[in-house]
């Protein structure tokens, strides 16, 4: 999946352009679960029949699972770029999260299971949940945040962050997490763009240790904006007059002492279908972010559906998702998904190689995780670390794991698939989707044979193919873009205070919506996301997908990581340099380099070995896991790599 920090729709390959070529070396599959099969709470076919037959009835029916103060009167309304779902119906996201849990016999279950980076622990039920969400919603409605309003969410992954999300959602008010790593201008550029009156931040974030102050981000970047009315301060063990955390000004609230005690009851804002619950930037190639917008009763309709159907979420089940609330996977699939179901969701501050490599695993053994959800680049940490640390735990009850955000490469998935979920004869699933789209477009479900290297089949009620700038639809086992033909209730309606970049998605490729990535489908209706497509690198007249040249690297036994761009030539018309992460126990050197490019020229063919590989102790990366290569081509042509806010370092 490409849950793409910063995705464009690039230059489109003029018409006739060559198809990507498909180096894709496939191994072998890894057959169905019986068990899981029997236990999975879709029949594939059937969906994807009944969506094939009538899309609107598809989704109505899954939208008629939501609790709705007010039904709709047409299921769908597309006037191309522009669509709309559920049109007329009313309904408010946190009854579907919380309340509808709490008047039943979930009200005492666990909704979510925190652990802190210093080892503390919570637990919330429903019924808390409820009461701590309605507390912080009339703390917003006594400072006159109503309908339409937004509301920036700058704090850690903490219960408090996604209370003030759930809080924001209760009385119709727009919500914008901006990941707590993120500097002030940053921090600021997204505040003026969304027009934020309510900045909600924590006095500080752990980072591997260390206390890392985010109230000075937040001092600085609202300094001169007279839009905001509001800092709310949440201290995380700080005092007033603390080191911490300064209250000089006199639009700063502290947190505990704005909330009064008794108020446990907020009556739901009951908003439209089309109503936005939260904006989300993501970072762009130029230097302004871009605030992908989500619409309530859409959004909220298809990750209830694929927490259930994708995810596998049952009602006894300790679900894990190591990503950040900053992320639209910790949007769609920490918060909105799960609750929605009303599971018992598992949350986690830290790095999860921190404080040590074991630490994922033995959490996993004393909560007893089911279901877990992280990335592709954390599987590849915990791989370097070696099988040994994984097998002195019983992970006897971790059946799915579920990887997103980088092509997962299919050594890490065969790794995983032994070590990690081998356990309980489970299976390891990639799924592709983006920021934009904001559940799994492409999937393996627990009754499919996994095939590494391939992201899987579209999932019911999408219509994706592979095809040429024109359009028209490529043959299997040729690359070319990757587009959807139709659209999904859980796609983004806008790109706030910019309707020309959002209609660029819609405009590229003629008819259909373009992702912006490249990909090749095989005979049997499986996907491979070979990479952006202004990543795909033209090499003597071949059109060859970052992901073959990064996987073929990743074989190796001596790369922990990799990435690979392509520099303009005057004769191939670009050639190929790569970058590698050493695994511990290599040294670079010419006979490494030499060994890199004779196992790549095996592997995929002369064309595709690089010109140039340069060892690096680390690569660029989003805090999501992400690789920028954008950043390695800039530093290489000595240009503007754009917007780099989201990156780690």
């Amino acid at each position: 999946m490409s849950v793409d920090d910063s995705p464009r729709p690039p230059e489109v390959p003029s018409p006739g352009a060559a198809p990507v070529d498909s180096l894709h070396n496939t191994e072998s599959a890894i057959p169905v679960r019986g068990w899981l099969a029997r236990q999975a709470t879709i029949q594939y076919e059937a969906e994807r029949a009944l969506a094939s037959e009538d899309l609107r009835a598809f989704w109505a029916e899954k939208a008629a699972e939501l609790q709705w103060a007010r039904p709709w009167a047409e299921v769908l309304a597309f006037d191309p770029p522009h669509h709309a779902w559920f049109v007329g119906g009313r309904l408010n996201a946190t009854v579907n999260c919380i309340d509808r849990h709490v008047y039943s016999d979930r009200r005492n279950k666990a909704a979510l299971l925190w652990v802190g980076e210093n080892g503390e622990e919570l637990a919330y039920t429903y019924n808390r949940l409820y009461r701590e969400m309605n507390r912080f919603a009339n703390v917003l409605k006594r400072l006159n945040v109503g309908v339409g309003d937004r509301v920036i969410i700058y704090m850690p992954l903490i219960p408090e962050a996604i209370i003030t999300m759930l809080a924001c959602a209760r009385i119709g008010a727009i919500h914008s997490v901006v990941y707590a790593g993120m500097g002030t201008q940053a921090l600021k550029t997204r505040i003026t763009d969304a027009g934020a009156r309510v900045v909600v931040c924590s006095d500080f974030t752990f980072r591997r240790g260390k206390k890392i102050p985010l109230k000075p981000a937040v001092d600085e970047a609202v300094r001169d904006l007279t839009t905001v009315d509001h800092v709310i301060v949440h201290r995380r063990g700080s005092r007033p007059g603390d080191a911490e955390v300064h209250f000089e000004s006199e639009r700063e609230h502290d947190w505990y002492d704005i909330q009064q005690p008794r108020e446990i009851h907020c009556p739901p804002e009951m908003v439209d279908a089309e109503h936005p619950l939260f904006i989300l930037y993501t970072s762009g190639t130029t230097g302004q972010p871009k605030g992908v917008v989500h619409a309530t009763g859409g959004y909220l309709t298809g990750v209830t559906y694929l927490a259930r159907a994708f995810f596998q979420i049952g009602e006894r089940d300790i679900y894990w998702s190591t990503s950040d609330i900053g992320w639209i996977v910790g949007h769609s699939f920490i918060v909105y998904g799960p609750l929605s179901l009303g599971a018992t969701v598992m949350v986690r501050e830290g790095a999860p190689d921190y404080p040590s490599p074991d630490v994922t695993w033995e959490l996993c053994e004393r909560f007893g995780v089911n279901l877990m959800f992280t990335a592709p680049t954390a599987v590849r940490m915990w791989m370097s670390h070696g099988r040994e640390i994984p097998s002195r735990y019983d992970l006897g009850r971790l059946r799915l794991l579920a990887c997103a955000g980088e092509p997962l490469n299919p050594e890490a998935h065969l790794w995983a698939q032994k070590n990690l979920v081998g356990q309980a004869n489970g299976l390891v699933v990639d799924n592709w989707w983006q920021t934009e789209i904001a559940g799994p477009v492409l999937g393996t479900l627990p009754t499919f044979e996994a095939r590494p290297g391939k992201v899987g089949r579209p999932m019911p009620g999408v219509e994706a193919a592979v095809v040429d700038s024109l359009g028209q639809s490529i043959p299997d086992n040729q690359g070319g873009l990757l587009v959807l033909r139709h659209p999904l209730p859980y796609m983004m309606r806008a790109i706030w205070n910019d309707p020309d970049r959002y209609e660029e998605y819609w405009k590229k490729i003629p008819g259909c919506y373009w992702a912006g990535d490249v990909a090749v489908r095989d005979t049997d209706g499986y996907y491979a996301v070979l990479g952006r497509a202004d990543d795909v690198l033209n090499v003597a007249g071949h059109r060859i997908g970052t992901a073959d040249v990064e996987g073929s690297l990743l074989r190796h036994p001596a790369v922990a990581e990799s990435a690979v761009i392509g520099i303009p030539d005057r004769i191939k018309g670009e050639t190929i340099v790569a970058f590698v992460v050493l695994r511990a126990g290599f040294e670079s050197g010419l006979g490494l380099k030499a060994s890199l490019k004779d196992h790549i020229r095996e592997d995929l063919g002369a064309i595709a070995t690089p010109s140039a590989i340069e060892v690096r102790a680390a690569l660029p990366k989003t805090r999501s896991g992400k690789i920028v290569r954008r950043a390695l081509k800039a530093e290489a042509l000595g240009q503007d790599p754009g917007d780099l806010s989201t990156l780690a370092d």
